[in-house]
């Protein structure tokens, strides 16, 4: 079989190969997903509740090795990566103090004694996670998943298996039934045929928009239900009434959150004219005064991206915007050494013809525009396919109210910078996906919402 290997980013060192795992491997964790389906969905919810909160405690225990390996893996700031721990511990303990409640019968009045909607357990989930998040990605599915009564089977981004594997580890720590979260150490080229097998009732995708199309066609072949988070654009709107000091300060928070690698973070920030240079000066002199550097340095603000690919393909589309006319402000090159290091940089007359335009940049790389009024930056933040997130700032109610209706986005926050919360759906439009994480909504993505009619009283 095939080895799966991670880089370290910062340095290129090769950390660890591992052989995938060979047809009866996968076969056995299969068949152990639902003979553990079959127990695990007769569990009270209270106690599949008091697992997922456990795995909370494992995970702050445990959060700085964890935040180590996350760090080593994929590039991400030790400090950013100690945070991801402990709010995957925060999502844990929410659906265990929650889940219950978003699981209980719902009470329909109808002709019939009693009638009420009932969320069960489907099976199998199979989730197709990306490293940019390795343990947040993957613990926002799993504890709904869990907890609704299903079972995990993770098929993890190859360059952080070692990722995949603690994060196995940290559920069979918590006193998971053996078979309730397995990992399945495949590449890619796998994928279809675990979709395809009738043990898989359905799958979760976060990743390219690529992927997204290779997962949901196989979902669609095999009438399964499929979620989907994939790319993102999002566009950050500044209009002349904004705090234009603290619209440029979580600006530049906003572009470089994960080293850039992020499908929520700010992308294209789309500024009035009024404000335009102002903000533009802020924003230039706040990227280049950025620390880049060693991400297990706490001084360091940026690290590197997840690897030298990575690396090359910003470097590229930058180039092409560049050659279609774009004017390059600060940065806009990678870094020399061995590691996987991308200056941060500033782009304005930006050529919104220039097919790189409607293209996701995952780096840190700004992209400005300028526009004349309200109208114009509406368009301009809806002509991209994408529609994950998007960022407003205005103190006017009418703009507020007017960017909220008509921005063509799964999630507009006002005067802060989009991110992720458990409390919160999360999710996109058009091309950034289908289905909603987190939240009420996420936990009643993979259950079987079954209507019940009852039209006597038992016998007695």
């Amino acid at each position: 079989m095939a080895a799966l290997t991670s880089v370290n980013p910062a340095t290129g060192e090769v950390l660890a190969r591992t052989e995938e795992h060979s047809e009866a491997e996968v076969e056995g964790r299969l068949s152990r997903a639902m003979e553990a389906y079959r127990l695990w969905r007769r569990r009270p919810v209270a106690e599949r509740a008091r697992l997922v909160g456990r795995a909370a405690e494992v995970l702050l225990a445990g959060k700085e090795r964890y935040a180590r390996l996350m760090t080593e893996e994929m590039g991400k700031t030790l400090a950013s990566a100690v945070a991801e721990a402990e709010k995957c511990a925060f999502g844990c303990r929410y659906y265990a103090e929650n889940g219950a409640g978003f699981l209980a019968d719902e009470e329909v009045k109808t002709e019939a004694p009693r009638s009420y909607r009932r969320y069960l357990p489907i099976g199998p989930v199979l989730a197709v996670m990306p490293w940019n998040y390795p343990f947040w990605q993957v613990f926002r599915f799993a504890a709904p998943t869990l907890l609704a009564g299903n079972v995990g089977l993770l098929k993890h981004a190859s360059n952080v298996h070692g990722c995949a594997l603690a994060i196995e580890e940290v559920f069979r720590s918590a006193g998971f039934p053996e078979g309730a979260f397995q990992v399945l150490l495949v590449g890619s080229p796998r994928v279809e045929p675990l979709i395809l097998d009738r043990r898989v009732a359905a799958v979760t995708l976060t990743g390219s928009e690529g992927a997204g199309a290779a997962v949901a066609g196989a979902a669609g072949r095999a009438l399964k239900k499929a979620v989907l988070e994939l790319g993102g654009s999002d566009a950050f709107v500044v209009l002349p009434s904004a705090d234009l000091p603290l619209a440029v300060k979580t600006a530049v928070s906003a572009r470089i959150v994960n080293n850039g690698q992020s499908c929520i973070a700010a992308k294209r920030f789309i500024v009035h004219a009024a404000v335009h240079d102002r903000f533009v000066e802020g924003m230039t002199e706040a990227m280049r005064a950025l620390r880049v550097g060693d991400p297990m340095d706490p001084g360091t603000e940026l690290g590197p991206l997840a690897s030298r690919a990575d690396r090359d393909q910003l470097a590229s589309q930058v180039g092409h915007l560049l050659h279609d006319g774009a004017r390059l402000l600060t940065g806009g090159r990678p870094l020399p050494g061995p590691g996987a290091y991308y200056e941060p940089t500033v782009l304005v007359e930006v050529p919104r013809t220039s097919p790189t335009y409607r293209e996701e940049l995952f780096g840190p790389v700004a992209l400005v525009i300028r526009v004349r009024d309200l109208d114009e930056a509406i368009e301009v933040a809806n002509e991209v396919p994408y529609g994950l997130g998007s960022s407003v700032w205005t103190a006017e109610p009418d703009e507020r109210a007017r960017l909220v209706d008509e921005l063509e986005a799964g999630m507009t926050f006002v005067d802060g910078m989009v991110v992720s919360d458990p409390r919160l759906p999360f999710g996109g439009v058009k091309r950034s996906g289908f289905g909603r994480e987190l939240s009420r909504e996420g936990i009643r993505e993979f259950v079987n919402v079954k209507t019940v009619v009852v039209r006597s009283e038992p016998a007695p």
